[in-house]
């Protein structure tokens, strides 16, 4: 279980939104359940968004006009017989802020004001930035290639209102649909971004990344699946690989017993034994789920051909400071 205050902790490290002193007191507030999250976090940076100014583009017109704008669609203006009411087709281009971009905040916008379970307050605040974007055209929510345009901060609300439509819309043959909130996959992708700029913003010398890892043979056939970790951590001549796993369910059951999940552990078992090529055991491989509300879940630290494989579990259901305590016990386990 992911308790709310959390998930914005979770959004602010996975978007990158982490400002000096703004992430303790968004995250401290008590929110009842996600859309109040979102409203909140959409309220606060659109604001300071509006402020600055919405980025704007250039957009190619052609309208029907009185005085001569751009230059002159001869051939609409002549079909049309325009001349004959003194006007004519022009070609011109506006600089506007009717930008992608800008319809998909007004659309997380839209989506928001219909839910029952955001506060007055929050709606009035929401209604009047719906009504600043009066300029924006109101569309349908059609998912987007990620922004990366209009600075950090826009950038950072883009990807927060598509992760927001991404977790309330569902696709049916007449268009989206309102369903239960994020999906299982929707929560995973969060938690892995999560935990891979956590080690970027706080131990940025383990040169944290999503590396791939190559295969250990001379002559790799060109249909071997590619292995790539969800973090890759390496200092002082160790390495770190973790696989972020986030499961209803974090064990098996097997003949009326819980074991580990078998094709999870050959995975970071294969992760591990192709990246030590020394072989030499200075690669170690964590799998590292998120814990759930069952009776056992995984912790077992254990030494297999040489290399250490972990399996723990990140309780995300606790005060974020101590989450941060483990994952900082993680880090540990590169600076010993």
């Amino acid at each position: 279980m992911v308790i709310i205050s959390n998930i914005y902790h979770m959004l602010a490290y996975a978007f990158r939104s982490l400002n000096a002193g703004e992430t303790v007191m968004m995250g401290s507030e008590e929110f009842e359940n996600l859309h109040e999250l979102f409203s909140h976090i959409i309220i606060v940076n659109l604001r300071k968004q509006l402020k600055r100014g919405l980025p704007r583009k250039y957009s190619e017109e052609r309208e029907e006009l009185a005085n001569l704008r751009g230059k002159i669609d001869i051939q609409s203006s002549v079909r049309g017989m325009t001349m004959i009411r003194h006007r004519l087709v022009c070609e011109f281009d506006e600089f506007t802020e009717d930008t992608l971009g800008n319809r998909l905040i007004k659309c997380a916008l839209f989506y928001l004001l219909r839910q029952n379970d955001v506060s007055t307050e929050r709606k009035h605040y929401l209604k009047f930035l719906h009504s600043c974007l009066n300029t924006v055209t109101d569309v349908q929510y059609i998912k987007a290639p990620r922004q990366r345009v209009g600075g950090a901060e826009y950038i950072m609300l883009i990807n927060i209102c598509q992760f927001l439509l991404d977790g309330m819309l569902m696709r049916t043959s007449g268009g989206y649909t309102m369903r239960d909130w994020l999906t299982d996959e929707a929560m995973s992708s969060l938690y892995e971004r999560f935990l891979l700029e956590y080690f970027r913003r706080h131990y940025a010398y383990f040169n944290p990344r999503s590396a791939r890892i190559d295969w250990d043979m001379q002559d790799t056939p060109v249909n071997m699946p590619e292995m790539r970790s969800d973090v890759y951590l390496s200092h002082g001549g160790k390495t770190l690989i973790i696989d972020a796993k986030f499961y209803k369910r974090t064990m098996s059951l097997n003949y009326n017993k819980k074991t580990f999940h078998s094709h999870n552990l050959y995975q970071i078992f294969t992760y591990v034994k192709n990246a030590d090529n020394l072989k030499d055991g200075s690669v170690s491989g964590m799998l590292l789920y998120a814990k759930t509300d069952e009776d056992i879940t995984p912790d077992n630290d254990s030494v297999i051909g040489g290399n250490s494989i972990t399996v723990k579990t990140l309780d995300l259901s606790q005060d974020f400071s101590r989450v941060r305590s483990q994952l900082d016990i993680i880090a540990s386990r590169l600076n010993g």
